[in-house]
C-alpha cells in the first residue's frame, strides 16, 4: 500500500529533479530517498522516474502520477494546517460527564475559565451517577476519581489519563469539636462520629513515618460527598477528604482540620476516554484540567510541607 509519506517524497523529488538536493530539503539520506522511490515504482508496477549519473525525467506514468499526487500531499498540507488552527482555537461541543460533587465544588471555576480562554466551545455536561458509556453514548470524555486499589477496572476499550492525585485529610466543624472534643491520636477517631463513604469499615491514615488502620463508626454512611460536606459543617461528624474539595468550607471557618500531620490514601483523578485520537476541544479540555489541578496539587503540597 502507497502511504502519503511515499508520495510527498516522491513530490518533493520531482520538484528539484535532483535526489541530492530534495534529500537535503528533507533532511532524508539520498540513499532512503532513491530505496523508497524504488519501492514505491515496485507497489505501483511502473517506473516513474528515469534515473542516471548525472539527471532525473519523469516517464509519462511518472508525469501523471506526479500531477495527481502533488494535488493530494497539498490537499493533505491544507488540512493539517486547518487542524492546527482548529488546535490553536478549537470549536463544537463538548460532551463530557463528571461526578457531580467534584464537579460542583472544585471544577466549577476550572470549567468557566476554560470556557472564558476557549469561546467558540460550547458545553453538554452530564453530573447523574450512573457510569455513563463512553462507547455507545455521545460524551467525548467522562472525569471519575476513587482511590485507585477500590476504582472498578477501566473497560479494555477505553482509555485512561491520569490528572492528578488528592490526598484527603480529617476535618470537623468547631461545632463538633466543642461538643464531642478534638482526637489527639489516629486511635481517637474510633470513639468519634465519622462521616463514611460508601460504608468505609476502616481509614487509613499516614505521618510519613508510620501508617495505622483505624475503625471507625457512625450514624451515617453516605454515597454523596456534597452531602458528607454539609452535615460536617452542621457539627455531625468527621469527615476524611482532600483539601481541594472542602477548600470553601475552611476559608468560612465552617470547617478546622483536625490531625494535620496524618493524612489518608491517596485518590487518583483521571479522564476516560475511548479512544487516543482526540477532537481538539477534548484534548485541550483534558491538557487544561490536567495543568491547573496538577498546579494547584504543588500549591497545596507546598503549603503543607
Amino acid at each position: 500500500m502507497v502511504s502519503l509519506d511515499d508520495m510527498a517524497i516522491f513530490v518533493e523529488i520531482v520538484k528539484v529533479m535532483s535526489f541530492r538536493r530534495a534529500a537535503k530539503a528533507s533532511g532524508i539520506p539520498n540513499s532512503t530517498l532513491s530505496r523508497r522511490i524504488g519501492a514505491l515504482e515496485k507497489a505501483i508496477g511502473l517506473r516513474l522516474l528515469h534515473r542516471t549519473t548525472r539527471k532525473i525525467e519523469l516517464t509519462e506514468a511518472g508525469q501523471l502520477y506526479y500531477e495527481r499526487c502533488r494535488r493530494i500531499v497539498e490537499e493533505a498540507r491544507l488540512a493539517h494546517e486547518a487542524l492546527g488552527a482548529l488546535r490553536v482555537q478549537p470549536s463544537g461541543v463538548l460532551r463530557a460527564s463528571f461526578p457531580a460533587d467534584f464537579a460542583v465544588t472544585y471544577l466549577a471555576r476550572l470549567i468557566a475559565e476554560f470556557a472564558e480562554t476557549y469561546p467558540d466551545i460550547t458545553f453538554d455536561f452530564d453530573f447523574s451517577p450512573r457510569p455513563v458509556d463512553l462507547v455507545r453514548e455521545p460524551f467525548d470524555v467522562a472525569i471519575r476519581i476513587g482511590r485507585p486499589d477500590h476504582a472498578a477496572p477501566v473497560p479494555a476499550q477505553l482509555i485512561a489519563r491520569p490528572l492528578v492525585s488528592l490526598t484527603p485529610s480529617l476535618y470537623a466543624s468547631p461545632v463538633y469539636l466543642e461538643g464531642a472534643g478534638e482526637p489527639c491520636a489516629p486511635a481517637d477517631l474510633a470513639q468519634h462520629e465519622c462521616l463514611n463513604l460508601q460504608k468505609a469499615g476502616a481509614w487509613t491514615l499516614t505521618d510519613g513515618a508510620n501508617t495505622v488502620t483505624v475503625p471507625v463508626k457512625g450514624r451515617f454512611t453516605l454515597n454523596n460527598v456534597g452531602m458528607i460536606r454539609r452535615l460536617a459543617t452542621l457539627g455531625m461528624g468527621i469527615l476524611l477528604a482532600p483539601e481541594e474539595i472542602v477548600s470553601d468550607d475552611l476559608n468560612q471557618g465552617c470547617l478546622c482540620p483536625i490531625l494535620p500531620t496524618w493524612r489518608g490514601a491517596a485518590i487518583t483523578v483521571c479522564a476516560l476516554t475511548e479512544t487516543r485520537l482526540l477532537p481538539a476541544r477534548t484534548q485541550c479540555f483534558i491538557d487544561f484540567l490536567r495543568e491547573r489541578l496538577g498546579r494547584a496539587a504543588e500549591k497545596g503540597n507546598a503549603l503543607a510541607s
